[in-house]
């Protein structure tokens, strides 16, 4: 069993390795169900919209984007998204560190009966690359961005890279 994970795991880092571009991993993992929103369009609108932070918490106290709400991806609730009194007409945007998870929890909302969903295209890093900013756990601009792994960090151009266990 562990040997089939190792080599699934091994299999999945070359294929992230051997993208040429964004365009080309968002194509290979995503079925673009959900429209995408580029970073320099959100951040024209980004008062008028819910922003919903798909990453996990130890991500998101690296680093989110000002304002996002963190409703996380391995633990997801659709029911901690109605808690939040998020009303079915909302313009939301989810993000995650590129897109792609985003894009899971994107689908959940409409299913879910959520009219306005947009995914951000490129995710915090690309929201970092071109130099937005970005705040930590105390809510303070901040350098840092989670990477994730050293697979998907490729696409982090600005910042400083960090990772966590």
């Amino acid at each position: 069993m562990k040997s089939t994970f190792t080599t699934i795991l091994f299999l999945f880092s070359g294929l992230i390795y051997t993208q040429d571009s964004l365009d080309e991993l968002l194509k290979k993992f995503n079925n673009e169900s959900i429209p995408y929103i580029s970073v320099t369009e959100l951040k024209e609108i980004q008062d008028s919209v819910i922003l919903l932070d798909a990453r996990e918490k130890e991500e998101f106290e690296v680093s989110h984007i000002p304002k996002a709400k963190l409703i996380g991806y391995n633990q997801f609730m659709i029911q901690n998204v109605i808690q939040q009194n998020i009303q079915k007409n909302d313009t939301i945007v989810v993000y995650c560190s590129l897109g792609v998870r985003s894009e899971d929890i994107s689908e959940k909302l409409k299913q879910a009966g959520y009219l306005y969903v947009y995914n951000l295209y490129g995710g915090i890093f690309e929201w970092k690359n071109k130099d937005f900013v970005v705040v930590n756990s105390k809510e303070q601009p901040t350098e840092e961005i989670h990477a994730c792994s050293a697979q998907w960090a490729k696409w982090l151009l600005k910042g400083k890279k960090v990772y966590t266990n």
